[in-house]
């Protein structure tokens, strides 16, 4: 019996644990689509139609973030490939596992210059964790396999897979569908390298000694799903944790552990515990600009101990004293059996006074919210919505919205979605899509700005479309918030091209439009009454919060400036 093409790609995609594809139809992709069509007849897999293939990758992502899965995205050639260019960038740097399907031109087309060719293989190279191009329709099962297999093993990232249109459409016999235990047998597909047990005993008896030691999480641990791991060794050896953006929901929040972000925007006790501590314990990070500050003062009184997966990183921007390289899970879980082996028993609290200073900065520097009965903070907003909403999804936007979300949100392991390593504006609704459809009974919480939601405002269609009950927190200060900050404190307040008050749309009106519940919210009071009403009602809802328009995010390291450098801070009286 003869098998096309297309066939072999769907039902692969299936074999794989696929469920739901992001994506948007056209000329070279309408053979798959054709296909699609059976299977959805068929009730074996979704297709969520976006407005924008932007829409469907960063969906894809959100997808991908919320269920650890891997998330599936189409698109055509040309121009609609080229539509996912960032959003695979964003997956990249952020390590989210996508496989990324493509039409292109038929196969004897390729070179000429045909209508809607465009070489996404070579465009999209530096961005991707790995890519094919399938001209071989009998390879289909197996490249759909490895895709999965790499894109979610070691490092995730996101995989592209360009398909001829003519490949679709060609028959072939011997179809023998493949899954990723076929793949598993490879040789070739080596990904964890192994620690030995004398550097893990070495990292244990280091943090033995330590008075001072800090957890430094990153998003690494949710990858691995390690948070357990994290939680046991945090609080047996009482190691107060900060994340950073990617790492929110790795270690719980509310625990007297946790400092909370550290960083540019990050709470003032997290820097300044950065600063002071004696070892370092980064997880599943990077050292990225964002986090460290001026490089060469970050931490310099710590012996760093760096656990990652992936050997590029570690040495990177700050050379370890340790290094644990390989999967964070399974390292973690050795590091315990060691301590549970030495029988270790702590003769006395070795952290109490470390804990007691940090204590100290809390109160003496805590999170600011502004006091007033009649303007609406961001502040305010958040907190109340930490406060009636704390369990949800959340996904955001970028710009200082997203940097006031990760200080009040307190957030659980994967509810938590933004672009923390490209910083993309137009992320927060798609990705809100992506956990909605995952977890069409859960509270999925969308927190934009109104820059950053006209860059995919056309999404709110797809929302409509599904009836998707995502509610959207608009903080609306009529400015590219964080473009504005910067221009006041270090370009002499020219504020060239950031206000937004002209061509400005009614975001109720707009919202109504497409049939979707919204409202405005402009002063505090009633605000914890209205926010409740607003995320358990029923359907998809905006509200449009108009906040101060001069507000700024603090504390904030400036560039060039260490992380106990902050400005914006300033001393309470406890």
């Amino acid at each position: 019996m003869k098998t096309i093409g297309s066939f072999a790609l769907i039902d692969s995609l299936i074999r794989n644990g696929t469920k739901h594809i992001f994506g948007y139809p056209g000329g070279a992709i309408l053979p798959i689509y054709d296909e699609l069509y059976n299977w959805e007849e068929q009730n074996l897999i979704n297709h969520i139609l976006v407005r924008h293939e932007q829409g469907a990758v960063h969906a894809a992502d959100g997808y991908a973030r919320a269920t650890g899965k891997v998330g599936i995205c189409f698109a055509t050639s040309g121009p609609g490939a080229t539509n996912l260019v960032t959003g695979i960038a964003t997956a990249q740097m952020d390590s989210i596992p996508l496989i990324l399907v493509t039409g292109q031109v038929a196969r004897s087309f390729i070179g000429t210059d045909a209508f809607q060719e465009t070489d996404i293989f070579g465009i999209t190279f530096p961005i991707v964790k790995h890519s094919y191009v399938i001209r071989d329709v009998t390879k289909i099962s197996y490249i759909i396999s490895e895709a999965f297999y790499i894109a979610r093993n070691g490092r995730p990232g996101p995989v592209l897979i360009d398909i001829p249109k003519d490949v679709g459409l060609e028959k072939f016999l011997h179809y023998n569908g493949i899954s990723q235990n076929y793949v598993l047998k490879s040789i070739g597909f080596r990904f964890v390298q192994k620690t030995t047990k004398r550097k893990l005993v070495r990292a244990v008896n280091l943090i033995k000694s330590s008075s001072q030691p800090l957890l430094y999480v990153g998003g690494g641990v949710i990858c691995a799903n390690a948070n357990p791991e994290l939680s046991v060794l945090a609080n047996f050896y009482k190691i107060p944790v900060t994340t950073t953006l990617m790492g929110k929901g790795a270690f719980n929040e509310n625990n007297y552990l946790s400092v909370g972000m550290l960083g540019m925007h990050g709470t003032a006790y997290a820097n300044f515990s950065v600063s002071e501590c004696d070892l370092l314990i980064a997880i599943g990070a990077r050292f990225d600009d964002r986090v460290t500050g001026k490089l060469d003062e970050f931490a310099t009184n710590a012996d760093v101990i760096h656990i990652d997966i992936d050997p590029a990183e570690v040495g990177k921007n700050r050379q370890p004293y340790q290094s644990l390289i390989g999967d964070i899970k399974k390292i973690l879980f050795e590091l315990l059996k060691i301590v549970k082996l030495q029988k270790d028993s702590l003769t006395y609290d070795r952290t109490l006074n470390w804990r007691k200073r940090i204590k100290k900065w809390k109160k003496a520097y805590p999170l600011t919210i502004p006091c007033s009965n009649q303007k609406l903070s961001p502040q305010i907003v958040l907190n109340f919505l930490n406060k009636v909403a704390s369990n949800s999804f959340f996904t955001t936007d970028v710009g200082q919205h997203q940097m006031w979300s990760a200080q009040f949100l307190k957030c659980r392991i994967r509810k938590w979605a933004s672009s923390s390593g490209l910083g993309t504006m137009g992320y927060g609704i798609p990705a809100a899509i992506g956990n909605q459809i995952a977890f069409p009974n859960h509270i999925v919480i969308c927190i934009t700005g109104d820059a950053s939601i006209q860059m995919n405002i056309q999404e709110l269609g797809t929302i409509a479309h599904y009836n998707l009950p995502i509610k959207i927190i608009l903080l609306n200060n009529r400015w590219q918030g964080m473009v504005r900050q910067w221009q006041q404190s270090f370009y002499g307040e020219r504020y060239s091209h950031s206000n937004m008050t002209l061509g400005m749309p009614n975001f109720i009106q707009l919202a109504k439009a497409y049939g979707i519940n919204a409202k405005s919210l402009t002063f505090t009071k009633n605000m914890e009454h209205e926010l409740y009403h607003t995320i358990y009602s029923t359907g998809p809802y905006l509200v449009d919060c108009q906040i101060t328009k001069d507000e700024n995010c603090y504390p904030m390291v400036a560039p060039g400036k260490s992380n106990s450098q902050m400005i914006g801070i300033k001393k309470s009286k406890f």
